[in-house]
């Protein structure tokens, strides 16, 4: 048994019952493997050397049976098809008979000798375009497509454009993304915002929307797996992510496709690998001698590349089949159903974490063990000085940073944990009222609400609401983080503190392995890249944030590390104060801070950040941010800041004292 039908056994998914043909409304026709381009993913072969070309007679064949048979849709493929030379004549002939006729072109045709006519030629007939563009950067499309093609292929959209295309009606324009190596293709509408963004700024390009396809492990793309030995983990990666969701959308189920010789096929897939249709006596079935209704209830003929179409969020010629795969939806699933408990993490970033300080540990000892079993961090998220504060802990998963936090502040205080999982919060829930009970108190100080915490406003967090906002392994999951850090600071308070554990990367991670659900359920694939953070904090207005500690995050599984490529990551813990003074850079206006030790957990120093400690009672020459963070925040009772910001010296040079960047953390795992 293949892949594919093992997968389809393990869902109790009928192959009979269920993938069976319905109406046929979509013809695809292959004119061949002739091609100005040899892409590395091609699973026709395509390239200027293709020597399959579809005939006039097969042409003929075709336009009979769409005059014939009603059709609502027509899909012309098959390396660069207008260079069949039947291409122009099949359109004019074929124009009357469908409702909708579909050119899948990769632009750069449109720069061969004698074809530059093509785009008023498109435009006359109101052809839909969907059009191969695998990235919106240059070199990515050119390590794929070949040198000068990035550059060519913006060129034809500008013309596309000029004479309407993506402008007016009947005019649509429609871009095609694949992955460039071994991974599923990002999520459809996440990706289709960033390709917009990027062509709109860069280029002025328009597009109507944007198709998300699956690299199908056949052909040309196969002995690229093979000769890199990535095909059985390339097969496994699509096994792993198949969505029972997207079977009842396949596109075979409505389709036929026509291979350049006239034979019939279930897709262009099974076309690649000469699967062809037959009749009951075991003769193949071309496109002569049928007629549409003669499929109907026909099973279709599936094999283990048909796991490329079920994986994710599916796989067409149309794009994604679902949108379940949706970041939010990934990660509930992820930590909802998938994760049990910190065991089953794959690597040590969503639990590596400093060790806990005596007076924590204390505290953790009495907290029930399903919460702290099910608890994923990655760092300590927990300032201090936080008696009688109100806290929101931000993804909060089953609570055991909002109860550490619950017995510090006392019962005047008061902590909000806000997460978007159901499995996570029923834990969370479960042992509210057993848990103040362990701590003596009279009442509940804790509530948890269920939300995103790109939203707090929807569930009633209000304004400059809260005096401290922690978080712990969490906003890297997010998928808007700006709207996140714009929640944070919309609800401290003037003064108030935002302190996080989070994962950061020394590069932005490429699109499509964001795509990949269990690299970003592991806390990689969302990571910040550290420079890109702090260029959203000084857009929303916060020039000054600083690092409590840094540690290099050791993967521990092969496989991940070989997915990830040389990107490296850290856990990171994060004190971000909301202050209507701070600079962008450190000023030295002379001032002097003596810590007074009567912080109880911290009798004998405190660590602000990696370049400040203060030892009590020694005066500490500081920047005019630093003072402010002393002096402006719930730490000013417990420091005596000497001077003012009215003569300034300079810049203030400071240098870190404790940060390690060479020493990875194995984690908690």
């Amino acid at each position: 048994m293949n892949r594919f039908l093992s997968v389809l056994e393990k869902y109790d998914i009928k192959y009979k019952d269920t993938l069976k043909r319905g109406e046929l409304t979509t013809l695809q026709l292959n004119m061949g493997n002739l091609c100005n381009q040899s892409c590395r993913h091609c699973h026709v072969d395509a390239s200027r050397r293709g020597k399959n070309v579809m005939s006039k007679k097969i042409v003929d064949d075709t336009i009979k049976f769409l005059s014939q048979n009603k059709i609502k849709m027509l899909d012309i493929t098959g390396g660069a098809p207008e260079l069949n030379p039947y291409f122009d004549y099949f359109i004019m002939q074929s124009c009357p008979f469908v409702d909708e006729l579909i050119v899948r072109s990769n632009l750069t045709v449109f720069f061969e000798p004698g074809k530059e006519y093509l785009p008023g030629f498109f435009s006359k007939y109101k052809i839909h375009l969907a059009c191969s563009l695998p990235c919106y950067r240059e070199e990515n499309v050119d390590s794929q497509r070949g040198k000068g093609v990035f550059k060519k292929s913006i060129e034809a959209l500008k013309m596309l454009n000029a004479l309407g295309y993506a402008k007016v009606d009947g005019l649509r324009l429609d871009l095609v993304y694949n992955p460039l190596v071994a991974c599923l293709p990002p999520q459809q509408e996440r990706l289709e915002k960033e390709y917009r963004l990027n062509l709109e700024k860069g280029y002025g390009i328009s597009f109507n929307r944007l198709f998300t396809i699956t690299n199908v492990p056949i052909r040309r793309f196969k002995n690229q797996l093979d000769s890199t030995g990535e095909y059985d983990s390339y097969v496994e990666l699509l096994k792993d992510n198949f969505n029972p969701d997207t079977v009842g959308n396949l596109m075979c189920k409505n389709f036929l496709s026509v291979g350049y010789d006239g034979r019939l096929y279930d897709c262009d897939f099974n076309q690649a690998l000469g699967w062809a249709l037959k009749d009951e006596k075991g003769n193949i079935l071309t496109i002569e001698n049928v007629s549409a209704e003669s499929f109907s209830e026909r099973e279709i003929m599936v094999g283990e590349h048909c796991l490329s179409c079920t994986a994710g969020s599916g796989s067409s010629c149309q794009g994604a089949l679902t949108e379940t795969n949706d970041t939010h939806e990934s990660v509930k699933e992820y930590y909802g159903r998938i994760l049990k408990a910190k065991r089953d993490l794959k690597t040590s970033a969503c639990c590596t974490g400093d060790s806990l300080p005596q007076h924590l540990r204390k505290i953790v000892k009495n907290i029930d063990e399903e919460i702290t079993s099910k608890f994923y961090g990655c760092g300590l998220a927990i300032p201090a000085v936080l008696e009688g504060c109100r806290i929101l802990d931000l993804g909060c998963g089953s609570g055991r940073d909002v109860y550490i936090a619950s017995r510090l502040i006392g019962e005047d205080g008061f902590v909000i944990g806000v997460d978007m999982t159901d499995e996570q919060l029923a834990v969370a829930l479960k042992h509210r009222e057993s848990q103040m009970k362990r701590f003596g108190f009279s009442r509940s100080n804790v509530e948890f609400k269920k939300g995103y915490i790109e939203n707090l406003k929807e569930i009633g967090i209000e304004d400059e609401s809260q005096d401290v906002v922690i978080s712990n392994c969490v906003i890297n999951l997010s998928p808007d983080k700006e709207a996140v850090f714009r929640e944070i600071f919309r609800v401290l308070k003037q003064g108030g503190e935002l302190c996080f554990s989070d994962v950061f990367s020394d590069r932005r991670i490429p699109a499509h392995l964001k795509a990949d659900p269990v690299l970003y359920g592991e806390c990689l694939a969302g990571a910040l890249y550290i420079e890109d953070f702090r260029r959203l904090l000084l857009k929303l207005g916060c020039p000054d944030y600083r690092v409590v500690s840094k540690a290099k995050i050791a993967l521990n599984d092969l496989e991940i590390e070989k997915r990830i490529g040389g990107i490296e990551f850290y856990s990171m813990t994060i004190r971000v104060f909301k202050l209507a003074d701070l600079e962008d850079r450190c000023e030295d206006y002379g001032q002097m801070a003596i810590y007074q030790g009567t912080i109880s957990e911290h009798p004998h120093k405190f660590i602000l950040d990696d370049h400040h400690i203060f030892i009590k009672g020694k005066p500490v020459a500081v920047c005019g941010n630093t003072s402010s963070m002393l002096s402006k925040t719930r730490l000013a009772g417990h420091f005596k800041v000497r001077g003012n910001p009215t003569t300034h010296y300079g810049l203030f040079v400071c240098s870190p004292v404790l940060i390690k960047d060479n020493t990875a953390s194995d984690g908690c795992c």
